[in-house]
This record gives C-alpha cells, structure tokens and sequence, in this order.
C-alpha cells in the first residue's frame, strides 16, 4: 500500500530523504539546489584558476590538459560546496558530506580523542 506524503502519493520521497539522510523535503531540495551550483561554478572556476597557473589547453597536449584541468574542478568543488551550503544555511550537513569525501581518500579531519599510549 502506498502512504500519503503531503496530501500526495510520493513513497519516492521518503526514500530520498532517507537517502540523503535529510530531515525534510525542503532540505532536500536546497542539498538538490546546492549539488547544481556547486558543480557549474566549479566548472566556471577551474579553467581562470588553472590559467593563473600557468596551465592552458594552448601549452600542451589535451591528454594531459583535461585530466589536470578535472582534477582542477574536483579540487575547486570541494571548497565550493561547503561554501556554497553555509549560504543556504546547510554548512553542517555539507561540512559532514566534505568529511566523508576527505576520510575516503585518506585524510581524516576528526581528531583523536582519548588515544591510549600502549
């Protein structure tokens, strides 16, 4: 049986938030909202930055360009997001999706508590 969801059949709703781990559809849409932004302006962002260094598709080979300049853009959105969720009011939710990418690729940002010497 299919629950109501706001006066609407929706189970897909609730699935989502669940997903994302929000607390309600408007979150969910601001988090929606937040990913759209983020990912344009980190592709906007990267190729003035990578220019500032030096980097252009016009000084090598697009083989070596295009990997440098995606890495460019993965290390711009990560900034990026959360900064763009603190300005939606969502910095917590952000900063703990920016945790999680960072601990994925080995740098652990939680400090150590309690740690015994022997």
């Amino acid at each position: 049986m299919v629950k109501k969801f706001n006066g609407m059949y929706s189970p897909g709703m609730e699935t989502l938030n669940r997903i994302f781990k929000v607390e309600s559809t408007t979150q969910l849409v601001i988090v929606f909202i937040v990913f759209g932004i983020t990912g344009s302006l980190s592709m906007l962002l990267s190729r003035p930055l990578l220019v500032l260094l030096g980097v252009s598709p016009d000084m090598m080979h697009g083989v070596v360009y295009w990997p440098i300049r995606i890495l460019g853009m993965l290390l711009v959105y990560q900034v990026i997001l959360v900064a763009i969720g603190a300005l939606f009011g969502q910095f917590a939710y952000f900063w703990r999706i920016e945790k999680r990418i960072l601990s994925r690729i080995g740098i652990n940002l939680e400090s150590p508590v309690n740690q015994a010497d022997g």
